[in-house]
């Protein structure tokens, strides 16, 4: 199976640049997998469509303000994405220019008026591209605070603004860590939390952080061959419990996002039947003919064509019902991608 077979025509305009004025105000493309059936709705009445007595489980990573720009030894500007902060406190890294970014490279970060600055210095190559970087002393928050820029996918053509700073993140983010939103929760307002708590529908978090591979193109000859990146995950002792009591009542578990769901799959134990808790790293790859133990139904975004995560909602919709829905998608002028339209698989 390659890539190529999860590719489809997606017009320029339809990928959303910047997110509704609002909040919840998006669409909602809702896919029934057993009848095929496809209903135009709106995210506002997502929780008309949820069952009672079901778990609904989201992802409460934060957005760190990962992108960060450098001057280089000779003067020019370098960009790094902080991916994630290792034992020894230095960092794992990808940057722009990556072939002349080489090991003894020095960097300096500083804010415009040069009044704060840290000093740093590649100390590592590796395989899939990325560095080690080492500060001359250890960096906390406080720097990608004061240095960081929102880490808006590529596919946005524009420079982040302070609007991107709330509009990235989901309400209900905590822990911080990602260097992409998992942008199914965009979608959720205080309102909407509310409407399906009235539903009896309980609310578990987990913990992902998403990291590049979200972005980063499948280059494998075949699907089998590829290998997406380590992500750091973790699942509460509370989480655990309200996700296996909910598979063995029979109740159904929902998934808030393609990261929910890997955290989720990855964390279950099949031969005891229940949900591990604790902290775990997963680079989990879910293609057509995966056996998914834990989740029954999926709110997601629209994914971009050849991606591993068009590749996901494949293997949990079936690629026929995924191609008609993105096929009505563009026909009816669906916003795609992360600042896009919402798509709830039941």
């Amino acid at each position: 199976m390659t890539i190529k077979e999860f590719s489809f025509d997606l017009p320029e305009h339809l990928i959303a640049q910047y997110p509704t004025q609002k909040r919840g105000e998006e669409r909602l493309l809702v896919l029934d997998r057993n009848s095929g059936a496809i209903v135009d709705e709106m995210m506002a009445h997502f929780s008309d469509y949820l069952s009672e007595g079901s778990l609904l489980v989201v992802n409460n990573s934060k957005v760190r303000k990962a992108r960060v720009y450098a001057t280089g030894e000779g003067g020019g500007t370098v960009e790094f994405l902080f991916l994630e902060e290792l034992l020894d406190h230095s960092w794992l890294v990808m940057t722009t220019k990556a072939k002349k970014q080489r090991v003894g490279k020095r960097y300096r970060f500083e804010d415009e008026e040069g009044v704060w600055r840290r000093e740093a210095t590649i100390v590592a190559e590796h395989e899939d591209g990325t560095r080690t970087l080492r500060f001359d002393e250890v960096i906390d928050e406080g720097f990608f605070t004061t240095l960081g820029h929102v880490p808006l996918p590529p596919y946005i053509k524009r420079e982040d603004t302070l609007s991107d700073e709330s509009r990235y993140q989901t309400i209900y983010a905590k822990n911080e860590g990602s260097v992409a939103s998992p942008t199914a929760g965009l979608h959720f307002t205080a309102e909407i939390l509310e409407a399906i708590k009235r539903r009896g529908i309980e609310i578990a978090e987990v913990t992902l952080h998403v990291g590049p591979g979200t972005f980063l193109p499948v280059r494998a000859a075949t699907l089998e061959e590829h290998r997406m990146h380590w992500e750091r995950y973790e699942v509460s002792e509370h989480c655990a419990h309200l996700v296996t009591e909910a598979k063995r009542s029979g109740r159904p578990v929902v998934a808030v996002g393609t990261t929910s769901v890997r955290t989720l799959e990855s964390a279950w134990d099949r031969e005891a039947g229940l949900l591990r808790p604790g902290v775990g790293r997963t680079n989990l790859f879910i293609m057509p003919g995966f056996r998914f133990q834990v989740v029954d139904q999926l709110l997601t975004n629209f994914h971009t064509p050849e991606s591993t995560l068009v590749v996901l909602v494949s293997a949990f919709a079936g690629r026929e019902a995924i191609g008609r829905s993105y096929r009505h998608a563009v026909e009816q002028s669906y916003r795609f991608f992360s600042y896009g339209d919402a798509m709830f698989i039941r």
